[in-house]
C-alpha cells in the first residue's frame, strides 16, 4: 500500500473510532488534520469504522496518522491491522500499545524497571462493591480503558465500598490512592520535552481533561529541579520499558511532603490528546517545537515493524 512516488505524501489520519474515547479523537484528529495540510501534506481524514481495512484500500495512503483514542486504537488492534497491509503508522506498535494499555501488565514492567508505581491489584466488581479491597483512600478504573474514563475513587475513613455504573466492566483495577499534585512529562522519540502540573479544582477526570477551563496547565511546572529531572528521567525510562515508538506521555503524582520519594508514575500514553488543550502540544511549545512541526515529525517517523 501507498505510492512513494506522489510529491506530497497522502496521509490518513484515523479518528473517532467506537471507544469511550470518540470525541476526543475527533477532535484530537481534526486539529492534526488541519496541521498537516498546513505542512503540506495531502490529508484525507477518516473516522475508522468495520471498514477500515477496505476504506485504506481506496483511499491509498502513503501513511496513516493514528489520531485514535481507547481500546481498538491504543491498544494494539489497529495497530496490527495496518502491519498486516503494510501501512507505516504513528506512535507506538502492537506490543507496547497492548502493554500500555494494560494498566496492571504495564506497572509490572516499569516496576521491574525499578520505576516507582501505586500498589494495586484487579477484582471483581461484586467482590469491589461488597467491601473494601484495599484500605482507604483508594481508585477504582478500569484496567484497560485511558483518558480517567469510569474511575471512582473512595475516600479516606468512607463506610462503605462504591457503587459502580452498570456499564462497568466485570473486572477492575484497585489502586492505592496517590496523594500530591499532577505531573506529566512527554517523550518524542529519544527526547523528554519537559514537565507540566495540571491543576483542578477536585480530580483530573475525563471532564477536567476535555472541558475548556476545566483545568488549568502550568508549564514548564514550578517545582523543585530535582523533582523535574527526575519526572524527565523517569518518563524516558518508561517509553523504553515498554517499548514506546513516537510520542508518548507519562503521568505522575508527587507528594511534596516526602520530596523525592513521593513521587510515583500513575500511568503510561501511547496516544496523547492533541486537542487544544492538550498536554503534549503544549510542551512542545515550550521547547520550541509548533504543533505542525509536531505533526510532521510524527508522520516522518512513522514505520511499520514498531
Amino acid at each position: 500500500m501507498g505510492n512513494a512516488s506522489r510529491h506530497a505524501p497522502k496521509v490518513a489520519v484515523l479518528k473517532g473510532g467506537p471507544s469511550a474515547e470518540r470525541e476526543v479523537s475527533l477532535s484530537s484528529g481534526r486539529e492534526c488534520a488541519e496541521a498537516l495540510r498546513g505542512e503540506g501534506y495531502e490529508v484525507v481524514e477518516v473516522d475508522a469504522g468495520r471498514d477500515l481495512c477496505a476504506t485504506l484500500a481506496e483511499i491509498d495512503p502513503d501513511v496513516a496518522f493514528n489520531a485514535l483514542h481507547g481500546r481498538w486504537g491504543e491498544d494494539g488492534c489497529v495497530q496490527g491491522l495496518l502491519e498486516w497491509i503494510g501501512l507505516p503508522y504513528t506512535h507506538s506498535g502492537v506490543y507496547a500499545s497492548a502493554l500500555a494499555m494494560d494498566k496492571a501488565r504495564s506497572k509490572a514492567v516499569l516496576a521491574a524497571a525499578g520505576l516507582p508505581v501505586m500498589p494495586s491489584q484487579l477484582a471483581g466488581r461484586d467482590e469491589i462493591e461488597a467491601r473494601h479491597v484495599l484500605e482507604p483512600p483508594y481508585v477504582v478504573k478500569p484496567f484497560n480503558e485511558g483518558s480517567s474514563v469510569g474511575v471512582y475513587i473512595v475516600t479516606k475513613g468512607a463506610n462503605s465500598p462504591p457503587n459502580l455504573a452498570a456499564d462497568m466492566p466485570d473486572v477492575l483495577m484497585v489502586e492505592a490512592y496517590a496523594p500530591g499534585r499532577e505531573l506529566t512529562t512527554t517523550v518524542m522519540g529519544d527526547r523528554a520535552l519537559g514537565v507540566t502540573e495540571i491543576v483542578t479544582d477536585g480530580w483530573y477526570d475525563y471532564e477536567a481533561k476535555y472541558s475548556e477551563g476545566g483545568s488549568r496547565h502550568e508549564v514548564p511546572a514550578d517545582i523543585p529541579a530535582s523533582i523535574s529531572d527526575a519526572c524527565l528521567d523517569m518518563a524516558l525510562r518508561a517509553h523504553r520499558a515498554l517499548g514506546c515508538r513516537g510520542v508518548s506521555r507519562t503521568d505522575f503524582r508527587w507528594d511534596e511532603e516526602r520530596g523525592l520519594a513521593g513521587l510515583v508514575i500513575l500511568e503510561q500514553n501511547t496516544q496523547p490528546g492533541m486537542t487544544p488543550t492538550s498536554l503534549v502540544p503544549e510542551q512542545a511549545a515550550q521547547v520550541g517545537i509548533t504543533f505542525g512541526a509536531l505533526c510532521r515529525w510524527m508522520v516522518e517517523d512513522a514505520s511499520c515493524n514498531r
